[in-house]
């Protein structure tokens, strides 16, 4: 879905920004040009950003938590 209809921005390049290392909305604007022109676009971009973050963060707890379970040996 297009977010960013100004700069032909999609929800798809916001997921890859943030797997990239973008966590902001400032780093969106700067990198993207995410809601620099009308600004119409600027609530579904952060709600895209934020959904992502939470659900790489949460994605990574997983990993982490399986990744210190205890290991037996016999």
């Amino acid at each position: 879905m297009i977010v960013c209809v100004c700069n032909n921005i999609s929800d798809r390049e916001i997921r890859q920004a943030v797997d990239l290392g973008l966590s902001t909305m400032a780093e969106l604007r700067r990198d993207l040009g995410v809601a620099t022109c009308c600004g119409k676009c600027h609530t579904c971009a952060r709600e895209v950003l934020s959904t992502h973050l939470d659900a790489t963060a949460a994605l990574r707890e997983t990993v982490i938590s399986r990744t210190e379970a205890p290991v037996f040996t016999n």
